[in-house]
């Protein structure tokens, strides 16, 4: 589990205090244009619906503030209750963000240096000097995975500690030479956890408290390693193959320590979100560090900075994670040069909606524009949805195929369907004296492949449409 999804505390507050509701009025918020809120909606209700997940919170940041947050479907099925944006969810190894920015916080202070050996700090690791803290921020350390399955076995019902994981898998041998391979494994923010509380004297969700939560008003933040969440938050489900949703088992204590322990409102994610994209936590060159993909010793690059993934999207930079704990899923997409962020968590375990949702929203919130041939392909597509079509744009022999017949078969399959979620280039090449292209169309159910072939006149000489493979 924990891990990062591609289709993978009671903290610091007072003990009478983590008895009583959050602030929940600040949980919802709704400046958001209201084409683009019904087009947010829109995608998370039929995601839902496909997929079967009981309920999913959602937080959209625009223009580097948040300006969204809903919740849809059933934060409990029995008796059914409304999912609400006031409501926790685990988020898994987003988790990981968060103990990575202890890790330069502690840089900051001069108290470490992301080159230093974890054996520095964590005594009686397996090659404890050979691996730096930036190799266990990063996965490219070596040391093996405690937790890659998608299920919770029978040993982790029972309670553990760090020093028990490190005791087992902080002693293996390495799966692979230091700084050689990228390999996702729950086992180096264990040691990064370790590292905080050695280093900075206070438990992890304490620091993380006094110098990120409560800057940044991170009310409902919740240590879901100590405590089960409230009735009041979102239920863990999951099921056997297509079997009835159960209510999920919960983790023994202790297993998700700095790897996944956190669980807050999708509000609180965002307003993180929001700090990334403000840089106004950690310095600039600890942001530097956290976002710039870490390469392996053979100049390969991992896709993967400190606690988070590295990515474009069109040209544009993304840094995101998703998460996984029994029964919740998580995703959270910052996209860093357009101001906006996409946060999602859903309660249903081993299902990829949380990831769906956020990457259909994703660049509908960041605003990407549509490309000329996007635009007048989605054009064309919209007029054959009412049988129509502009034949001044087509070459003759694309003209010819579209019959009346033609016609009528492209209405009547395609008009059912509605608007598409998302309608992207995925491809272009020459071929035969003309540009080739691709295009993806995204439906919560299905996805559609259009290619066309373009004269250098602007003249289509195909435009064809099965499902995409």
């Amino acid at each position: 589990m924990f891990r990062i999804l591609r289709l993978s505390c009671c903290f610091f507050l007072l003990a009478a205090a983590a008895l009583l509701p959050f602030a929940l009025s600040a949980q919802t918020v709704d400046t958001i244009d209201p084409a683009l809120k019904n087009r947010i909606d829109r995608i998370a209700a039929q995601v839902l619906e496909q997929t079967g997940v009981p309920s999913a919170s959602v937080a959209i940041v625009q223009h580097g503030k948040l300006v969204y947050t809903h919740a849809y479907g059933k934060a409990r099925l029995r008796p059914p209750v409304a999912a609400t944006p006031d409501m926790r969810y685990s988020i898994g190894s987003i988790s990981k963000q968060f103990t990575a920015a202890a890790i330069l916080l502690l840089q900051q202070q001069g108290k470490l240096s992301l080159d230093d050996a974890v054996g520095k700090y964590v005594p009686g690791l397996t090659r404890g000097d050979d691996v730096t803290i930036r190799e266990i921020l990063s996965h490219t350390s070596g040391y093996q995975d405690y937790w890659p399955e998608d299920y919770l076995m029978t040993p982790m019902l029972k309670p553990t500690t760090a020093q028990q994981i490190l005791d087992i898998w902080g002693k293996k041998a390495l799966d692979f030479e230091p700084g050689t391979q990228w390999q996702y494994s729950n086992t180096n923010y264990v040691i990064a956890g370790a590292i905080v509380e050695k280093v900075s004297g206070q438990k992890l969700m304490d620091f993380l408290g006094e110098h990120v939560f409560h800057p940044l008003g991170m009310k409902s933040v919740w240590d879901s390693d100590q405590d089960k969440l409230t009735q009041t938050d979102a239920t863990a489900y999951y099921r056997h193959a297509l079997g009835p949703l159960r209510v999920a088992p919960k983790e023994g204590r202790g297993w998700m320590f700095a790897a996944g322990e956190l669980a807050m409102t999708a509000h609180d994610l965002a307003l993180w979100d929001e700090s990334l994209l403000a840089q106004s936590i950690l310095s600039p060159e600890s942001y530097k560090n956290m976002f710039t993909e870490v390469k392996l010793k053979n100049g390969k690059g991992t896709d993967y900075g400190l606690g988070v993934q590295v990515m474009e999207s069109d040209g544009h930079r993304v840094i995101a994670h998703s998460g996984e704990v029994s029964g919740f899923v998580s995703d959270n997409e910052v996209l860093v040069d357009d101001g906006a962020a996409v946060a999602v968590l859903t309660n249903q375990d081993a299902v990829g909606a949380a990831s769906i949702i956020a990457h259909l929203a994703a660049p509908v919130v960041a605003g990407y524009p549509l490309k000329p041939a996007e635009q007048q392909a989605l054009d064309i597509y919209r007029g054959l949805q009412k049988g129509q079509i502009d034949r001044s744009l087509l070459a003759p022999n694309l003209s010819d195929y579209f019959t009346p017949e033609a016609i009528a078969d492209f209405k009547n399959s395609l008009a059912p369907l509605g608007e598409p979620l998302t309608f992207r280039q995925v491809r272009e090449a020459l071929r035969g004296g003309m540009t080739f292209r691709a295009f993806r169309i995204v439906y919560p159910d299905k996805s559609l492949m259009l290619t066309t072939y373009t004269y250098p006149d602007g003249k289509l000489e195909q435009y064809l449409i099965a499902p995409a493979e």
